[in-house]
Parts: C-alpha cells; sequence; structure tokens
C-alpha cells in the first residue's frame, strides 16, 4: 500500500487560524526577508547573501560576506517564494525571483558546481573540506528550491540548474566516499527523485546515509588543518562524531545525539527513502529515534535541542528550561520528520507531533506582524539573566529583526507558505486527513473540503463533493475528549486504529461528516527525572501550550503557584486565554531566612505561547509551580 501526500497545488488553505498567516508569508515575511537578504533594512543584521552571488557571477567586486553557507538562505527564501506564488500570484515577485535565478545560472560552473564562498573565495579547495564547509548542505537546499519552484510555481529553470548540480555531485560521490559534514542534500536528492522519477538521484541519497557510521574516522582522515578558520561560527572537532551523527551506522542509531537539526534532517531524508524503498531497517531505526526524541528528549512545546554548545541534544530528559536551545530550525525538521513518517504508516503519534509543532515551537520563532524571528526558543526567561549571564547569552527577551546564522526565519517561512503539503494523503482506498485546518483537497477519490473551529475549538465538518466508494480516515488528537463523529446528522459508524477514525462507505456528492470533542484546559506534568519541571505543570489546551509573561503579573513569575484545586476558565480575546487565582510568595529583604515566607493572592493569565514576546519585552516561563 503506497501513501502519498496530496501535492501542494491540489489543496487550498482556508482556514480562520492559517490563511491570515500564510497571508503574512505572501504580503509581508518573504517581501521583507528579501529586502534582508538585499541588505535593504536599517538596522538589521547584515546578510549580504545577493551580493556574494553577483560576486560569483563577476557582476560585483567585493569580499565574500556571511557564513560559509549563506548561500542557503537565498535557496530557503526562493523555495518560500515559490510557494508564495502558489498562494497568491504576484508578478512583480515572479519577475524577481527569475532575475534571481538567472543570477544562480551565471554563477554555475561549468561542471555544474554552484558554491558561492568557494566560487569567491577559495575555488582551490571545492570539496576539500566535507565537515565544515557546507558545500552539500547549500546544494541540498538550492535542489529543495529548484523542485518547489517546479511543482507551486511551474518554472523549471532553477531545477535545470539543479539537475546539473545533483548531477555533478552524482558523478564525484558516485565514484569516491564523501559523507556530508550536514545533513541536507539527502533531503534534496530525495525531492529532486520524485519530481524527476530519476532514480540515480535516490540511490546517490541512500549511498550518503548508508556511508555514515560505517567508518567513524572518515572526518579524522579526511579534514584539513587550518588554524584560525572558523567556517560554520565554531570550531567542529573531526573526532566528535556524535555530533554529525556519524558515530553509528543509521540502522543501529537508538538515541538522539548531536547537533539537532543535524540529526533531524538525517531523519527526514531516512524516513523519505524508507517510504519509497520499504526498506524496514531503515523505517525500524527511524521509529526508535521518533520514541528516544519525543519520550525522553523533547519539550513540551515540542522545542528540542537542550544546549547551545553546539546546538545539540544531550542525555535522556535533561530538558533545562531557562538554557534550552530549541532551535527554530530544529521544530522545523521535526515537522518535515513527522510529515514523511507518514508515508511509512499513518499514524497518528505522528501527526500529533506536526500540531505540536505548527502550533507551539515552530509557530514561536516568529512575532505576530512577520517580522522578527527567534533562533533560540526557551521555556524560562529572566530578564536580568537572559542575553546577559555567560552561559545564557542565547536566550533572548525579544525576536531580533534578523540573524548573523540567519538559517532559522526562511526556514520557518517555507514550513508555514507550504502547510498544504502536510495536511492530506492518499492511498488506493483511503483519504486521510492529519490536522484540522480548514483546507480543500482535490484526491484521486474526488474533491473533499473540511471548515474547522481549530484551534479555539475542537470542531470540523468535512464536505463531500464528488463522492464515490472509499474510507475517509481521520486522525484525532490524543488530546480530545467526548469525541462524536456523524454523517448527515447521524451518528457514525468508525473503526478506530493508530489515531485514526476511518470510516468507510459509498459516499455521495454532499455528505457531511462532522467531528466535535471537548478541548479541557490540561495540567501536564513532566517525568520526575526533568529536574526542572518538578513540582511544576504545564497548562495546555487543545494543540496549545502556554505561558505566563511578567508583564501580565505584579509578582516574579518564580513566586507563582497555581493551586491544585484553583479552576481555569477561558475568555476569548484576540486568542483564548486561560485564568486562575494562585498565589504568590512574599519576599524578604534578606537573600536568606527562617521566617515562614507568606503568600498572596494573584490573578494568573496564561497566553499561547507562540505569542509570547509581543508585548512589552520580560519575564516568560511555561512551567509554573503547583501547589
Amino acid at each position: 500500500m503506497s501513501i502519498r501526500e496530496v501535492p501542494l497545488n491540489k489543496v487550498r488553505i482556508t482556514d480562520a487560524f492559517w490563511s491570515p498567516r500564510q497571508r503574512l508569508m505572501t504580503d509581508v515575511t518573504i517581501p521583507y526577508m528579501e529586502k534582508i537578504l538585499r541588505d535593504e533594512v536599517p538596522g538589521a543584521e547584515k546578510s549580504h547573501a545577493i551580493s556574494n552571488f553577483r560576486m560569483a557571477a563577476g557582476e560585483e567586486t567585493g569580499e565574500f560576506y556571511g557564513m560559509v553557507f549563506q548561500d542557503s538562505d537565498v535557496a530557503k527564501w526562493l523555495e518560500a517564494a515559490a510557494y508564495s506564488l502558489a498562494l497568491k500570484p504576484d508578478k512583480e515577485l515572479e519577475a524577481r525571483v527569475d532575475d534571481m535565478v538567472a543570477l544562480i545560472g551565471r554563477c554555475q560552473q561549468s561542471d555544474g558546481y554552484l558554491n558561492t564562498y568557494f566560487t569567491v573565495k577559495e575555488p582551490e579547495n571545492r570539496w576539500a573540506n566535507l565537515l565544515e564547509c557546507h558545500e552539500l548542505y547549500c546544494a541540498g537546499h538550492m535542489i529543495e528550491a529548484g523542485v518547489a519552484l517546479h511543482e507551486a510555481a511551474g518554472k523549471d529553470e532553477l531545477l535545470h540548474i539543479c539537475i546539473r548540480l545533483a548531477d555533478h555531485i552524482c558523478d564525484r560521490f558516485m565514484q569516491e566516499e564523501g559523507i556530508p559534514g550536514h545533513q541536507e542534500i539527502e533531503i534534496g536528492l530525495m525531492r529532486l527523485y520524485h519530481a524527476t522519477g530519476n532514480i540515480r538521484y535516490r540511490d546517490m541519497a541512500l549511498r550518503f546515509l548508508d556511508l555514515r557510521g560505517q567508518d567513524p574516522v572518515w572526518f579524522e582522515k579526511h579534514t584539513p588543518k587550518h588554524p584560525g578558520i572558523h567556517y560554520g561560527g565554531y570550531d567542529i572537532i573531526p573526532e566528535d562524531t556524535a555530533y554529525n551523527q556519524s558515530d553509528v551506522p543509521v540502522r543501529e542509531q537508538t538515541v538522539a545525539r548531536g547537533h539537532a537539526v543535524r540529526q533531524l534532517y538525517m531523519l527526514t531524508a531516512m524516513a523519505d527513502a524508507a517510504a519509497d524503498t520499504g526498506d524496514e531497517e531503515l523505517a525500524a531505526a527511524c521509529d526508535r529515534l521518533f520514541d528516544n526524541i519525543t519520550q525522553k528528549q523533547m519539550y513540551v512545546t515540542g522545542a528540542v535541542g537542550s544546549t547551545p554548545h553546539h546546538e545539540a541534544f544531550t542525555v535522556n530528559y535533561d530538558l533545562p528550561s531557562d538554557r534550552c536551545y530549541g532551535e527554530t530550525c530544529a521544530s522545523v525538521a521535526m515537522t518535515f520528520f513527522a510529515h514523511n513518517m507518514l508515508a511509512i504508516k499513518p499514524d497518528g503519534r505522528y501527526a500529533d507531533l506536526m500540531e505540536l509543532e505548527l502550533y507551539n515551537a515552530a509557530l514561536a520563532g516568529m512575532s505576530l506582524d512577520g517580522k522578527r524571528f527567534f533562533y533560540v526558543n526557551p521555556l524560562t526567561v529572566d530578564t536580568r539573566v537572559s542575553g546577559i549571564v555567560p552561559g545564557y547569552e542565547h536566550v533572548l527577551p525579544q525576536r531580533p529583526a534578523w540573524h548573523a546564522c540567519a538559517c532559522c526565519p526562511p526556514n520557518l517561512a517555507r514550513l508555514i507558505a507550504s502547510l498544504g503539503k502536510y495536511l492530506w494523503s492518499v492511498d488506493d482506498s483511503t483519504v486521510y486527513s492529519h490536522l484540522f485546518i480548514g483546507s480543500e483537497a482535490q484526491t484521486q477519490h474526488g474533491r473533499i473540503s473540511m471548515e474547522s473551529s481549530y484551534p479555539w475549538e475542537g470542531k470540523a465538518a468535512y464536505t463531500i463533493h464528488d463522492g464515490g466508494c472509499f474510507s475517509l480516515a481521520i486522525h484525532v488528537p490524543q488530546h480530545a475528549e467526548k469525541l462524536c463523529i456523524q454523517i448527515n446528522g447521524e451518528d457514525a459508524e468508525f473503526i478506530t486504529k493508530d489515531g485514526y477514525c476511518r470510516i468507510r462507505r459509498n459516499w455521495y456528492p454532499g455528505d457531511c461528516v462532522t467531528v466535535a470533542f471537548d478541548m479541557p484546559v490540561r495540567r501536564i506534568r513532566a517525568h520526575s527525572r526533568v529536574r526542572d519541571a518538578a513540582g511544576k505543570v504545564a497548562l495546555a489546551r487543545g494543540p496549545l501550550v502556554y505561558c505566563l509573561e511578567g508583564t501580565d503579573h505584579n509578582a516574579s513569575l518564580s513566586a507563582i503557584i497555581l493551586p491544585e484545586s484553583a479552576v481555569i476558565h477561558t475568555t476569548v480575546e484576540e486568542m483564548v486565554v486561560l485564568h486562575a487565582e494562585g498565589v504568590a510568595q512574599c519576599t524578604f529583604d534578606r537573600l536568606y531566612s527562617v521566617d515562614r515566607i507568606e503568600k498572596k493572592p494573584i490573578p494568573i493569565r496564561a497566553i499561547p505561547y507562540f505569542a509570547w514576546g509581543n508585548q512589552e519585552p520580560g519575564d516568560m516561563q511555561v512551567w509554573v509551580r503547583e501547589a
């Protein structure tokens, strides 16, 4: 049974929550990012990425500027722009995209090689340092952009450029060993294989995956010495093979470790390859690592990566809230990974993870106005410490306008702009609905539309427009209570398996399936070994995790206690907000005292985590002490 996503060009989002965010992408964020790449936003971190391409094309003079992987910012922006053109035709944006693609084509060398850093700065060192230099990483992102423009916007010039680039990579690395220092080319090659049908690209992706870990000292033997050079912002030690998951063959890995984004990009490609080839060992490895991450190394918001040291996983249950790294790119990659796992097996665990990431850890990476971005997504912010005290420099109370290492903003943009492809899948007998995001899908079983009140209410309604005999499999989130499913106003018969309610029947045009469930406020408690959450609760409702902001409270957030008996109620403002009567510990003048600590009543106000940091700068915390 082959499970396939319904292509993006066959899905239209009509959702009260997500449609405005996609309009924000098309109207604000993607144009803003283009100005950043052109260094046209005063006060923002310099990018110079487009100038790097002009220099590589011989059309501008100067010094290469930025990270060795600066090209990838342009590639991800182009991918987001492709999805933007699919959402909203824009002749001016289309012309600028065409100009950018033509510039990229003028940078490409005669053998297909494409990378501005090495064209401008070190032409003699092409492919000499795979550990640090991100050539394959940049190539992977460029290939993804080429496929996106082909599939979403019907434009093939960048696809042809990327085919030449991929052929160059295959010609070189099918003949000699090479292991990508930062996984991503594997994703790009798999997407190019799906777009073109050329199995050579899938074989190259599998070769890159299969070589990883076969020779744990490969990077030690193949990384040149270069004292004083910092290609990626910090030195990468060839001996630290766990950092890029090259110490153990991919099919034998059991625990997520090392750089979080590298780990998750690798798993995204592994899941794609496993679904395509039926490789059970590869699929089993993906499932083991999925369980390890989600059950032992993931924050309640869906964020992953516990330490700023190499932006990495650490050990099971080490999830500090105030030093959390939780890179936005890692949350985006978690969504990619979960989506590809659904092609192996329609399991509600994967859809639940997509939902958690989209509504929480990923979405928090961008301000509500679409112009400021978090790289790091902590669960606790103390403005006396965060961003100031050594060890907490990465934890910021406000989103910057841009970053020197700007991988996250365009990554989030391409995710939100392409959201339609994460909603529906099909096989020969079934249409799968993975998320309650209002949309219309044209499937092989006919047209289906869904209206949704999510995430504020547990209500959705499906309309069958064409009829036919097939199963409708609706993912119901694991937090839903008192589920009711009706067809044309009467209770429906359905089978529940792996988190999906399956209704099989001969459908008629106009048939309506309604889904309703309760979404009470939940108090989530952590495993006892998560020391930072001991004696605390996180509040959630529906798919949303909530947090407290200092600007809403007349006490230090660390002093606030939520009694176990407190009733939590909701109010509808611009969003659903939670309220409860809590208490706050009163402080005393001395640092330490034997005096009894007095408490005073305090109203508690909690907002969705994705919306924090949009008021005046202040403290924030997700975990709240419970009496």
